[in-house]
């Protein structure tokens, strides 16, 4: 796993065989920012990575610039990789959460410019986050919210369903505050 843009471009993560995650793909994580670079101001935003995992993609948006990322795990293995990995790679804009992401939302109290989430494929809330994402207000009021799930799942009937985009076995679902009316 790689860095793909920015200033980490190219450091590699190496995190240990025996994490319980299942990564986004280098090819999902560049699609992914090549949309992302056509909405997004970076050196702006405030990022919450939901379901952090190896921390691949909060590295990805530290890489791009982001003001401050927040990255939320239940997993200690996963929390202490990206603790260490923050370290030898000199980032300091990132916070380390250990929580239960939906306990965390239903308390939440800070709004974020963009939330990822990365849950399990087989994790029985996957279909109710963009729901707890919205009622909870954790968005600003131009946020994105990325939803990283399996082709099984249609969001496109939700409130605030942005785009669909799809890239092998991995899909992403973008909702928004704001829609384009365009």
């Amino acid at each position: 796993m790689r860095i793909i843009a920015g200033t980490l471009k190219g450091r590699r993560l190496n995190p240990p065989d025996n994490l319980p995650v299942r990564p986004t793909t280098d090819m999902a994580r560049e699609s992914l920012f090549n949309i992302l670079n056509n909405y997004v101001d970076y050196e702006e935003c405030a990022v919450m990575d939901l379901f952090a995992g190896t921390g691949a993609v909060s590295f990805e948006f530290i890489s791009r610039g982001v003001r401050e990322l927040t990255a939320i795990e239940i997993n200690n293995q996963c929390t202490d990789f990206i603790k260490a990995t923050a370290q030898r790679l000199n980032v300091s804009n990132i916070h380390v959460v250990r929580a239960d992401v939906f306990d965390l939302l239903k308390r939440a109290y800070k709004k974020f410019d963009i939330v990822f989430a990365d849950p399990p494929y087989s994790h029985e809330g996957l279909s109710t986050l963009p729901d707890l994402v919205f009622e909870k207000q954790v968005l600003t009021e131009d946020g994105i919210f990325i939803l990283e799930h399996p082709r099984e799942y249609s969001f496109e009937e939700h409130p605030h369903f942005w785009q669909h985009r799809a890239y092998g076995k991995v899909n992403f679902t973008f909702f928004a505050n704001k829609l384009d009316e365009e």
